[in-house]
């Protein structure tokens, strides 16, 4: 299973890396050393919430067109929302 996760971590960073994704913001919570970032390009925002220590279980969410939240479970749902968002904007 880590090593799963460990490939959806790399695929989505790849991915957002060649859309040009930008890194919003970033917040440590030192007491549990969660890092949620959040990336955003355009109108699509997502967010990626990682253990400094278990790179394996990190978390990534986002939204559809409609605002209902969206567990990314593979780099597909992500490239899915991000779309959809985008074909919105015409």
């Amino acid at each position: 299973m880590n090593n799963i996760s460990n490939t959806l971590h790399s695929k989505v960073h790849n991915w957002i890396d060649a859309i040009g994704f930008r890194l919003n913001a970033s917040q440590t919570n030192k007491k549990s050393h969660v890092t949620t970032n959040h990336y955003f390009f355009e109108t699509f925002n997502f967010f990626e919430k990682k253990r400094r220590d278990h790179p394996e279980s990190t978390k990534f969410l986002c939204f559809d067109a409609y605002g209902e939240k969206i567990n990314v479970r593979s780099l597909l749902d992500l490239q899915v929302a991000f779309f959809e968002n985008i074909s919105q904007l015409k």
